[in-house]
């Protein structure tokens, strides 16, 4: 990922993205410096956090990363899979309902969700919901986009 430009935020922008963050996951970003990452081959907007690549956006809505996640474990929207899945969640495939073995009942379809190991809790991935939380743990079907994991190209940046 070749960076295009990078400015600091305004106080304003940090704001906004701290109260979504708050408000999707229930935790505080902590953090003195905040940049705007643009790339040349990629119209993914990165915020980077005290030089690290915390925030990104998807569709528009701030959401933090896997080295975010990691950061600031989130208490909201989390979707937690064994150690069964793990493997093919951290190459990237969607979240199947048999590896899934506790979701937040407040997720909605179409919610951007962490993906967290049940073993540390550590997060693998980010995705987005197919069903409610209250519907993923089961037999059979996909329930969770992956967009971002452990490994791919956006976890492995750094400035």
């Amino acid at each position: 990922m070749e960076v295009k430009s990078r400015h600091h935020l305004r106080g304003d922008e940090i704001d906004e993205i701290r109260d979504a963050v708050r408000e999707t996951l229930g935790v505080e970003i902590d953090g003195d410096a905040f940049e705007d990452v643009e790339f040349v081959d990629s119209d993914q907007r990165v915020v980077l956090v005290d030089g690290e690549p915390l925030v990104v956006f998807f569709d528009g809505e701030p959401f933090l990363t896997v080295k975010g996640a990691n950061a600031f474990p989130p208490e909201r929207n989390v979707v937690t899979v064994d150690a069964g899945a793990v493997s093919f969640v951290s190459d990237g495939a969607n979240v199947m309902r048999p590896g899934i073995t506790a979701a937040d009942g407040s997720i909605e379809p179409g919610a951007l969700v962490a993906i967290a190991e049940e073993t540390h809790g550590k997060v693998l991935a980010v995705g987005r919901a197919d069903v409610a939380g209250s519907e993923m743990v089961g037999d059979s079907g996909k329930v969770v986009e992956s967009l971002h994991h452990v490994g791919d190209e956006l976890y492995g940046f750094s400035v």
